[in-house]
């Protein structure tokens, strides 16, 4: 053994090509004095290079997405700003100490000062991989600014070698690059009409068609239409005719290029040129007239995805404070319950869900996102990632030149004699290197700073790989090659411009779709009183689960049924307008306590061995929407229709009472199976003669029993009845927390962008669009 490893070290290490002496050269600088912030050093690098691999590179992969996980995103931003100052320190004491190791006659820093000033520079270039692109404000450029000054003037002012010097100006360059960048970016979105004036022009856009509609309507008919819910009560009962196809190709809804519509501002918004078919905007309406929407596998789901963007630009005037008329809700809800919705079919449904979770992967990009998706264009793909590169690698080679005083062969010629890896074998001396530091102390933390520094540069250019992966593949992206190939017929007229457009939306067109999920909790949960202290940690453990596709069904299915009656929506009651023996569960004027009750009698049935008659559907979506709901109440009282601060103290009484039901012991380490036993038998063994306002456990453990026991009725005849009848109530109790106009509700859901957006939320925007309302007294 002793044998080989001398063998192996004479091989990598031999003293007559000068790889020994070179490697004890490249260490000397760790036997001064400075070990302490060399160490501290290293292992602050170490910590934080392999979090930040395991959280920022594998977690990409779970995903095509421009967001970041917040909690990624939290750790990483604070461990980067606590970055700069530690280093500084660290980067002054190795200077210092480091003395007596560097080079007398040009005063140059020592190798652990200089692999401190590269960590510095690597890591201010990932700083932007975890920074949100903002379409306003300076404020996050200018820190970033600030920063980027202080790193040039420890690289100009402490390397002396040309060849060091001009490798670290590279890198600076690159810094400073990426903050020009991100300015260009906000300057672009605060001055665009497009991105940040967008929310403004729509308004006046939609005015405009809306009178232009009520004017065409008087010409025709010589009045304007005023009932709202013919359309709908046409798809209710049956009589769809193509319709909806045609309402469609009809629809002005602008997508892309409304920029171009104006013509100057005026007192409540802008004067606009009027929409044609030979102008360059983008509308629904071309979209679905265009052939190439339909040629390909997923033309539909193409042509959906661009009434998403469109309703996108809708929905974000409802962040801004700004309103949405009714004769646009009138125009929203044709399109999608009468042209989206055409058929009334469960695939109709699955197809309308998917537009709303794409528009509000829409505004989590827009507001949240680390990679400029929002500027996605032909254009900006063009200048971003092919004429940006060639013009930085110009700015590179004048830093290099300028290091070399002018002269370029001079420059480049001593990049390789001034730096320690440009001027050997690397492979060589990193195998001497790596078996040095089995015997040798300062082998050891020069290896792993090496190591360091190459994990840095992979996951900068492994992000550098993915943002352009994202971009590429991005929602944003795919709307803007389809709006300008169909709006610009010079596109079309070129064999390679289609040839090109259709490979992309082909290629596009094949990759799979998130599936549409919501976090499932129940209040009977064994591991809930442990740790609910530490919400946002115990919603990890939550158990995620798809939507069903009958849960959606039903939901469209109710709203259309409310628009078409004109029926306001309540808390349950309509779906129990046939059980008055059963009304008494949602007297409370308390929403919160009408979902708890449920939510305990839903668990409490749903602990019942299953019928072998039973059918999934009806028991599939009551449970679901029963743990969401419970979910809402507990993780998210903001967005109820009723005062967080009475839902927190509903849901703090539930839980004490739960514990008075089970006992102390019980309610901390019982089984889930155990505790449903428990208060069953609580609930039989009390005499109730009405319901307990404000005891949720025990009125919810009664309705309990009393469902159970009409299921089991006859042998189970009433079983699948009785499940309908639950999912018919869940049904109408999410779609009745679902709607809301009030500002701190709005703020709710756009506080939850950052986490990608809720099931409520797509339910909130749904409503938004159709203009139903729930009642603010009921």
């Amino acid at each position: 053994m002793a044998t080989s490893r001398a063998h192996v070290v004479k091989k990598f290490c031999n003293a007559e090509e000068g790889i020994l002496s070179y490697v004890r050269s490249l260490t000397s600088s760790y036997n001064t004095s400075n070990e302490s912030s060399v160490v501290s050093a290293s292992v602050i690098m170490f910590v934080l290079v392999g979090l930040s691999f395991n959280l920022n590179l594998f977690s990409r992969f779970s995903g095509i997405s421009a967001t970041l996980d917040p909690k990624v995103r939290l750790f990483l931003s604070s461990s980067f700003s606590l970055f700069l100052p530690v280093m500084s320190y660290l980067f002054s004491e190795s200077k210092n100490a480091g003395s007596a190791a560097q080079d007398t006659t040009t005063g140059d820093l020592s190798l652990p000062a200089g692999m401190i000033l590269i960590w510095m520079l690597l890591v201010e270039l990932l700083r932007k991989k975890v920074e949100e692109v903002r379409m306003h404000g300076y404020s996050c450029s200018i820190q970033r600014a600030g920063r980027v000054v202080w790193l040039g003037s420890l690289v100009f002012f402490n390397i002396q070698r040309v060849g060091r010097k001009a490798v670290f100006g590279v890198l600076w360059v690159l810094c400073a690059t990426k903050v020009v960048q991100r300015i260009a970016f906000t300057e672009i979105g605060k001055r665009s009409y497009a991105y940040g004036k967008n929310t403004r022009l729509i308004t006046s856009y939609m005015s405009q068609i809306m009178q232009q509609d009520v004017s065409s309507q008087q010409d025709q008919h010589g009045s304007p239409s005023t009932d709202v819910y013919v359309e709908h009560c046409m798809v209710a009962s049956g009589n769809h005719g193509g319709g909806g196809e045609a309402m469609l190709k009809r629809c002005k809804l602008v997508i892309m290029g409304e920029e171009d519509l104006v013509i100057q501002p005026s007192p409540d918004g802008y004067y606009l040129k009027n929409v044609s078919p030979d102008d360059t905007v983008a509308t629904v309406g071309k979209i679905w007239q265009h052939a190439c929407c339909t040629n390909l596998d997923q033309g539909p789901r193409l042509k959906r995805l661009c009434l998403s963007f469109a309703l996108f630009k809708l929905l974000r005037r409802r962040f801004e404070h700004l309103p949405l008329s009714d004769a646009e809700t009138r125009e929203c809800r044709g399109l999608l319950f009468n042209g989206i919705y055409s058929d009334r079919t469960e695939g109709a449904a699955e197809a309308l869900f998917q537009m709303m979770n794409d528009e509000v992967k829409f505004l989590c990009e827009y507001y949240h996102s680390v990679i400029p998706v929002v500027l996605a264009s032909p254009f900006f793909f063009l200048a971003n990632y092919f004429l940006l590169p060639v013009v930085v690698l110009g700015l590179c080679i004048l830093t290099v030149i300028l290091c070399g005083y002018g002269d370029a062969s001079f420059a480049f010629a001593h990049i390789r004699t001034d730096n320690y890896t440009f001027s050997s074998d690397i492979v060589s001396s990193t195998m001497c290197l790596l078996f040095q530091a089995l015997i040798w102390r300062p082998a050891f933390f020069t290896l792993m700073n090496f190591f360091i520094t190459f994990l840095l540069f992979v996951i900068f250019f492994f992000e550098e790989i993915w943002e352009f992966i994202v971009f590429l593949f991005s929602d944003w992206f795919m709307v803007s090659v389809l709006c300008n190939f169909v709006a610009k017929p010079q596109w079309q007229s070129s064999p390679t411009y289609s040839g090109v457009v259709y490979s992309f939306l082909w290629v596009q067109s094949k990759m799979s779709q998130p599936t549409i999920s919501f976090k499932q909790f129940s209040l009977l949960n064994l591991r809930w009183p442990l740790v609910l202290s530490i919400p946002s940690i115990f919603s990890l453990l939550l158990r995620t689960a798809p939507v069903p596709n009958k849960a959606k069904h039903f939901i469209v299915e109710s709203l259309v049924a409310h628009c078409c009656d004109g029926a306001p929506l309540s808390n349950g009651k309509s779906a129990l307008a046939d059980r008055p023996d059963l009304l008494a569960a949602c007297k409370s004027k308390s929403i919160v306590e009408v979902i708890l009750t449920w939510h305990i009698a839903t668990a409490l049935l749903e602990a019942c061995p299953p019928h072998r008659n039973q059918s999934k559907d009806s028991h599939t979506v009551a449970t679901s929407l029963s743990r969401y709901c419970a979910y809402l109440v507990a993780f998210h009282p903001d967005l109820l229709p009723e005062n967080p601060d009475n839902t927190e103290r509903v849901f703090e009484a539930a839980k004490a009472e739960l514990k008075r039901t089970l006992g102390c012991a019980s309610y901390y380490l019982s089984c889930w199976c155990w505790r449903v036993d428990q208060i069953r038998k609580v609930a039989e063994a009390t005499t109730m003669t009405e319901w307990k306002e404000g005891e949720v456990v025990l009125n919810g453990a009664r309705l309990g029993n009393l469902l159970k026991e009409e299921a089991l009725r006859d042998s189970g005849v009433q079983w699948e009845q009785t499940w309908k009848l639950l999912a018919d109530l869940w049904t109408e109790l999410i779609v009745y927390i679902a709607p809301s106009s009030k500002e701190d509700h709005v703020m709710g859901h756009e506080s939850l962008l950052v986490q990608g957006g809720e099931f409520i939320t797509m339910l909130w925007a749904l409503t938004t669009h159709t203009g139903i309302t729930r009642p603010e007294n009921y």
